[in-house]
């Protein structure tokens, strides 16, 4: 297995150092390649993605597939611009000559994903990656195994394993795959396990990217227009059964309207879902029993306001409202990363920024008012990854603006041209003539040379 992996890395390294991946006209060519392929094949991921989570095909082209064919029509139209040197000023320590900005490849990459949206978040980070002229391997979570083995099938039956290639497994395997040499390391998953990827990548002192997770807060205002904040938080919290890294974690609300957006959060579940989620083709199920059993026992029947139903055999668990919630509270611990969802009321926005900036900085953060001085606030106050005013999750859809966390959240950031600046190292370039030679920056240093270089460089 472990030479295995090094001779499909070895194969990466000397199909790169050939020069064949840097032309722009190669790497389109592997994009266009890959979006057919997987336009091709849409009903085998269909397939996969509902073995694996229940995702029926809507929400699984609207979470999954859109995403990435929107990432490759941006991307081709724009490459050409984003592969081009880049001129920049000199000054007149360099004249006579000329200076530029080359982005190059980095070489190999390994994109390590995770199993919440397994297609997105294996093809999304390639795309950037083969934009930018690299070679690819991925590993896909074991944890969405028909999914996993569905990528394996398409790309490594379609692409030249010196290209892109997928190697299936589990934790042995990823091990494996962290201590070889690759140029760049792309992670999507848990700070915890951010943190052995991280320890493996400074071994060899590799690049890295690390897109974790955290408690996103979403704050709901006194003035907030509470039937859209409802509709959207609704949707957003409970897309992919919470198994979201940016979908609400807990909702900090003012008690003014607490009462009143709980009214609207159940009108609303009841209007996407019915009275019965579990009979709702828009509800998915929890991965695997794991998971199930650390989500039951995170639901504190006594608490429990809206939902709270659980079916182990189906790995089901209802859209679920936990109130009050105070931040001692077990389920404010960790990231839910699932239907679950705890309210904390507030009485002044002072307090609800200083309970969040005394925690780990989000992935992402959602306010929901009308007021501009509180939106600026809020915006200027609190550090986090990304986020939206007056909605959730729709700032990852939207390709020209960066994706990436913060501190304990992640590292680095990928999307659109973005993602071709992450996988890419900006070389800089002085070209100089040959015809002139400012003489005074050569020994021996006298008072007048300095004075020049003072009024040069000052």
């Amino acid at each position: 297995m472990k030479n295995n992996f090094k001779a499909i890395l070895s194969k990466q390294a000397e199909l790169f150092q050939s020069n064949q991946t840097k032309p722009v006209k190669f790497r389109i060519e592997q994009l266009k390649k890959l979006k057919a392929l997987i336009k091709k094949n849409e009903s085998l991921l269909y397939d996969a993605l509902y073995k694996d989570l229940k995702k029926k095909s809507f929400e699984a082209y609207e979470t999954e597939l859109s995403i990435i064919y929107s990432e490759i029509k941006l991307t081709i139209r724009k490459l050409h611009g984003w592969a081009k040197p880049k001129r920049v000023g000199s000054g007149l320590i360099n004249f006579p000559g000329k200076s530029f900005i080359i982005p190059e490849p980095f070489g190999n990459v390994l994109i390590i994903s995770t199993w919440n949206y397994p297609v997105q978040l294996s093809l999304l980070p390639a795309v950037s990656a083969l934009a930018a002229g690299n070679t690819v391997i991925i590993k896909p979570s074991e944890a969405a195994i028909n999914t996993s083995r569905a990528l394996a099938l398409l790309i490594n039956k379609n692409f030249d394993a010196s290209i892109m290639h997928v190697i299936e497994g589990g934790i042995e395997e990823a091990s494996t795959l962290l201590k070889l040499p690759f140029n760049f390391i792309f992670f999507t998953g848990s700070p915890k396990t951010g943190k052995i990827v991280m320890h493996a990548a400074a071994d060899n002192l590799t690049p890295i990217i690390l897109e974790l997770g955290g408690k996103s807060p979403t704050i709901v205002e006194a003035d907030a227009n509470l039937k859209m904040a409802a509709k959207r938080i609704v949707w957003g919290k409970f897309l992919n059964a919470g198994q979201s890294c940016i979908a609400p974690d807990y909702l900090l609300v003012h008690s003014s309207i607490k009462e009143k957006l709980i009214k609207e959060i159940k009108d609303q579940l009841d209007s996407i879902h019915g009275y019965n989620p579990m009979e709702s083709e828009a509800f998915i199920r929890i991965i695997n029993a794991h998971h199930f059993e650390r989500l039951d026992n995170l639901i504190d029947s006594n608490k429990v306001r809206i939902g709270g139903r659980t079916c182990q055999n189906e790995l089901y668990i209802s859209p679920t409202v936990l109130d009050p919630i105070n931040f001692d509270d077990e389920i404010m611990q960790e990231e839910i990363f699932g239907p679950i969802l705890p309210i904390i009321t507030y009485d002044t926005l002072d307090w609800a920024i200083e309970k969040i900036k005394e925690r780990p900085k989000p992935l992402a953060l959602y306010l929901f008012s009308n007021t501009k001085s509180i939106q600026q606030k809020v915006m200027q106050e609190i550090s986090f990854g990304g986020g939206a005013i007056n909605d959730v999750i729709m700032h990852f859809a939207n390709s020209r603006l960066p994706f990436g966390g913060v501190e304990q959240s992640g590292m680095g950031t990928y999307h659109g041209k973005y993602g071709f600046k992450s996988f890419s190292h900006y070389k800089s370039i002085v070209k100089k003539q040959n015809w002139f030679e400012p003489w005074f920056k050569y020994p021996p240093y006298t008072s007048g040379k300095l004075g020049i270089i003072k009024k040069i460089l000052g």
